[in-house]
């Protein structure tokens, strides 16, 4: 099937956007781009790929972020995404984190171009999606714009038309991955200017991005608008994203209408996955909807009573309802 284009998506994030995050996200937003964790090459090509790939056809359009730096296991990896059913395949240049640039991919490749230009040549030689590359605007001390212009030009060479800029710089060496999400300063206008030396190709921008304005705005600049600890925190911020940016007329959901559409998946997930400390766990799927009730009076009742072990322990998905009869405004 052919998906609309990436006018928005919501970011990779580590232990945060799994297949149930996404099933989530996706009764909030039709038309929105979701992105997996990073997953390695080594742990798809070592590991227990079903547990890795598996996800829900109602996730779509969905894409998969690899983390490696070999183009074999890279287009190896690559390949089983696409048999697996993603909709695209996304390479991460972008992650600081120490245990990342030990094997040696992650942010640490933007210092190897030529090599991140392998690695998408290989997989696009494997796969018939899109391969797409997420990534900095620098690399420790290196300010200069020169510095992402050669890279993405470097990549683009390599076929990939697709850059999800990270606006910040990534430090290698002494930030934590939180601290690389704060406190390198934002320059939007760097990936506004690679959309201005590039326009064939997408450019998505992305970091730090909280409100509808500011979306707007970029959007007046580049292709796309990648948003992360906004759409997870405050997940409801995107139930008007259909209509304002992808012109779709189907009605707003409510919240009370997502909780009541998560409740066949989540009793189908704990049926086939078992609960009770044997497989899949309620907490594995409400913890990811704490958020939807942000800004509303009682919200904070509702993330009282779904963090409830006692009551996560019994695997009742009631406890859903249960969480959502506390607030005052619910059909809001």
């Amino acid at each position: 099937m052919i998906y609309k284009k990436r006018t928005i998506c919501t970011a990779p994030m580590m232990d945060w956007t799994d297949r149930h995050c996404r099933v989530f996200h996706r009764q909030i937003t039709r038309h929105s781009w979701l992105y997996t964790e990073m997953v390695t090459t080594g742990a798809l090509l070592f590991g227990d790929v079903a547990r890795h790939l598996d996800f829900s056809e109602q996730e779509h359009p969905v894409a998969l972020q690899l983390g490696g730096s070999e183009p074999d296991a890279l287009a190896q990896s690559a390949k089983l995404g696409q048999q697996w059913g993603y909709d695209e395949i996304n390479l991460n240049c972008g992650c600081p984190s120490e245990r990342v640039q030990k094997g040696a991919f992650g942010a640490c490749l933007m210092n190897e171009a030529t090599l991140v230009a392998d690695c998408v040549k290989a997989m696009r030689d494997a796969v018939s999606i899109d391969v797409t590359v997420k990534h900095r605007i620098g690399v420790d001390e290196v300010e200069s714009y020169d510095f992402v212009r050669d890279f993405v030009g470097s990549v683009a060479e390599a076929g990939c038309v697709t850059f999800i800029v990270h606006a910040r710089n990534a430090i290698l060496q002494g930030l934590s991955p939180k601290e690389n999400r704060e406190i390198p300063p934002l320059k939007y206008d760097y990936a506004y200017r690679l959309k201005r030396d590039f326009p064939q190709l997408e450019i998505i921008v992305n970091g730090g991005i909280k409100t509808l304005d500011e979306i707007d705005a970029h959007l007046q600049h580049v292709d796309g608008v990648m948003l992360g600890r906004e759409a997870y925190h405050n997940p409801y911020f995107m139930a008007t994203f259909d209509a304002r940016y992808y012109g779709d007329a189907a009605p707003v959901k409510s919240r009370a209408d997502i909780i009541q559409a998560m409740l066949p998946y989540i009793r189908e997930q704990l049926e086939r996955h078992g609960d009770h400390g044997k497989g899949l766990r309620l907490n594995s799927i409400t913890r990811h909807m704490l958020g939807l009730m942000a800004g509303l009076p009682g919200a904070r009742h509702f993330r009282q009573t779904l963090s409830d072990s006692r009551r996560l322990a019994a695997g009742d998905p009631h406890l859903l309802l249960e969480a959502a009869e506390r607030m005052p405004l619910l059909a809001a």
